[in-house]
């Protein structure tokens, strides 16, 4: 398949991931809110493992792949997967029982600028004046978001906004440890696995917090239906693909397409509110990561 070919595809993959994956922060607000009956933790374990089920079943019967993992690709997998589905969706989902949508994946729009710091460590390299001063107009839009909680001494909302930033560091270090790993496994077998693992830590989780017992309202089941269809199946295996087909930098723009649509969506369905501290953080958090992609543009070219 020649490049053109693998570049097509994985802007498809990666379209579908601006979408689905900017839906799915509504969903998993719908599903963990106040009165929703779904603990955070178990909602998502629950919800990884459906949705590693339905992937296996698809490597195994649809693709007619043989389930067989190396050593390598067991470690990697084991580790990404802890780092994306245990610590990054599971703070997400904890987070989300207190605050809104919206406002959670701008928080997780700065990834990208934490990718960028923990590849520059990797390959240590100074970080360049304009990735350092993207950097601080990230840290300023997330300062910008929480300010309403900073004035008022709102320790809940801060401590879920540590959680996302958290979230959002993990979920970068799971995504940059996969990528720079040689995985022979196929996308679905990779994102099954992952969330299998993923899944395995979040039910011990929320066994060790002793979460109460289930009682999902309807629409908190219709909302699980969706991340684990739309967000643990299809979203998360284009983002493995286009992962193996798009440089890193390119992917990684999911970052501030999820949350325009995030804050839209919030807003038309749960009528979260749209402030001027929310759009300015907003514009602040994208212009920072949009400064990161324009560094890593101009040293890839560099580089050639």
């Amino acid at each position: 398949m020649n490049e053109n070919k693998l570049n097509t595809y994985g802007l498809i993959h990666l379209c579908i991931v601006y979408v689905l994956w900017g839906s799915t922060y509504l969903a998993i607000r719908i599903a963990v809110q106040d009165g929703s009956g779904f603990p955070p933790m178990i909602m998502s374990a629950t919800r990884v493992f459906a949705g590693s089920l339905i992937l296996l079943g698809i490597a195994r019967f649809v693709k007619q792949e043989s389930f067989h993992l190396t050593r390598n690709d067991t470690i990697v997998l084991a580790i990404s997967g802890l780092a994306l589905w245990w610590i990054g969706n599971g703070l997400v989902a904890l987070a989300e029982t207190k605050v809104d949508s919206g406002y959670t994946a701008l928080i997780i729009a700065c990834t990208p600028i934490w990718v960028a710091i923990i590849e520059s460590r990797l390959d240590r390299k100074r970080p360049s004046f304009q990735l350092i001063i993207s950097l601080f107009i990230g840290i300023a839009g997330i300062a910008v978001l929480n300010w309403p909680a900073i004035s008022g001494g709102n320790i809940g909302d801060l401590r879920s906004a540590f959680m996302l930033i958290v979230a959002g560091l993990s979920w970068g270090a799971g995504s940059v440890y996969q990528k720079r790993s040689d995985i022979q496994s196929s996308p679905e077998i990779s994102s099954a696995v992952q969330q299998v693992f993923g899944g395995i830590a979040l039910f011990v989780t929320s066994l060790l917090i002793n979460e109460p017992a289930l009682s999902p309202s309807v629409s908190a089941w219709w909302a699980w239906g969706y991340l684990i269809i739309f967000g643990s199946v299809i979203a998360f295996t284009s983002f493995v693909k286009a992962l193996t087909l798009l440089p890193p930098n390119v992917v990684f723009t999911y970052a501030y397409i999820n949350p325009v649509i995030a804050v839209i969506l919030g807003f038309i369905i749960l009528n979260e509110p749209i402030t001027r501290w929310t759009l300015g953080g907003a514009i602040l958090v994208i212009i920072g990561v949009l400064g990161v992609f324009k560094d890593q543009q101009k040293t890839m070219s560099l580089s050639h």
